[in-house]
């Protein structure tokens, strides 16, 4: 019960620092979930050029650890005179990252739709972009959900490596409230625990959809 009473003490200040988690969770999903639908139709170009450019973008965005392309917008980026607040250097790491991966994942379910789909429309006279937004790219990102979602949670844990660069999101807020009595064990457990609440309901509702999907496939 003591440690109950405690948590409850501690529990609006981790409250704060798990609205900044959210925050830059959903912005890094927002922003980087539209880029990566472009880098997977740059991947899949004809141009040599523009092939190679989308391709050094997704697999250094999926090649570097996060933390790493975390410290180069913070760290990096000022000795060529580009600042950025730490929040905001956070978000465009993340967002690098949710790019790459989720780019990755509709490229193969564009391409996981029949060839026969493309051969219909062919048929039915629907020019090329037509039959990519309305056949191939419907189809194609119905098939990408479960993983897009499983992309959303891995950019949620992520943004406990802000705390590198002192965002206030749950894992600094988690470290300020231990710092005050040394008390880590307990506050890093709650932590943990607000990073569940989180994770585990969204990994089964991706479940569910995987499932969903497979049924109807």
């Amino acid at each position: 019960m003591t440690w109950l009473t405690e948590w409850a003490g501690y529990l609006p200040q981790m409250m704060s620092g798990l609205s900044v988690s959210l925050l830059i969770a959903g912005v890094s999903i927002v922003a980087g979930y539209p880029l990566g639908l472009i880098l997977s139709v740059m991947v899949s170009a004809k141009n040599l050029a523009v092939r190679t450019l989308a391709l050094a973008v997704v697999e250094i965005g999926r090649g570097a650890p996060a933390l790493v392309i975390l410290y180069l917008f913070y760290y990096g980026l000022p000795k060529f005179g580009i600042a950025f607040e730490s929040i905001t250097a956070a978000c465009l790491a993340l967002i690098w990252n949710s790019a790459a991966y989720s780019s990755e994942i509709m490229r193969a379910g564009i391409q996981s739709v029949g060839r026969g789909q493309l051969e219909a429309s062919n048929a039915l006279g629907l020019a090329q972009r037509h039959t990519f937004f309305r056949v191939v790219l419907p189809q194609g990102l119905r098939s990408a959900i479960p993983g897009l979602m499983g992309v959303a949670i891995q950019m949620f844990q992520g943004t406990s490596l802000a705390y590198a660069i002192a965002v206030p999101e749950l894992m600094k807020s988690a470290y300020n409230i231990g710092s005050q009595d040394f008390n880590y064990l307990q506050i890093f457990t709650l932590a943990g625990l607000c990073y569940a609440a989180i994770s585990m309901p969204a990994t089964w509702i991706t479940v569910f959809f995987e499932k969903r999907l497979a049924r109807h496939a």
